[in-house]
């Protein structure tokens, strides 16, 4: 079982350029208390520890683990979309940041995006204020694309296919993009768009 250390403690304290005074304080404990933790002659009783996180600015996993991550992108640019796919019965997950997600007990893996080839061509053209994307693709049950999705900086939008339904969708534009296509034998096609 992971928990709280005091070389965490530190680092985040030290990070946002608190005193172990101010940081007493704000968590309503003594600096000799923060002194100790930091120096691993005492450990934060379970009940602080929320509060610890907040006063330290993160989160109470990072804080208990010590995986101190950081955000470089404090915009969340919806361009960095992630995409997970269950193998076993489809499911798509989606996240703007890396994670660990598993569907029918199964963690997932993230797809790797290929460019566009002549088996995975992605014709877009530009009709009244929207995408029309169409494919040339096979689309019986067992070799069929399975979703497509447009991702710009702001937005994203997927739509879901099915086995034997025409690779016919469209788009509303809301400017430059990403368009991801997913077929179930080849992976992750991509298309800047």
């Amino acid at each position: 079982m992971n928990y709280v250390t005091g070389k965490t403690i530190r680092a985040l304290r030290e990070k946002r350029k608190m005193t172990q005074k101010e940081l007493a304080d704000k968590i309503c404990v003594s600096d000799k208390t923060v002194s100790k933790w930091e120096t691993g002659k005492g450990l934060p009783d379970v009940a602080v520890i929320e509060d610890l996180a907040k006063a330290l600015g993160t989160s109470m996993a990072e804080l208990l683990t010590g995986d101190l991550r950081e955000n470089e992108n404090q915009s969340g640019n919806i361009k960095k979309m992630h995409f997970y796919v269950c193998p076993l019965c489809g499911n798509i997950v989606t996240s703007v940041g890396q994670g660990t997600f598993s569907c029918c007990g199964v963690t997932l893996l993230e797809p790797e995006p290929e460019q566009c080839d002549e088996n995975h061509d992605i014709c877009v053209e530009d009709i009244d204020n929207e995408y029309h994307v169409t494919m040339n693709h096979s689309m019986d049950k067992k070799h069929y694309v399975s979703f497509l999705a447009y991702v710009t900086s702001g937005s994203f939008e997927v739509v879901k296919l099915y086995p034997e339904q025409e690779i016919s969708v469209r788009f509303r534009k809301k400017g430059h993009g990403m368009l991801y296509v997913y077929c179930n034998r080849h992976g992750m096609v991509l298309k800047r768009i």
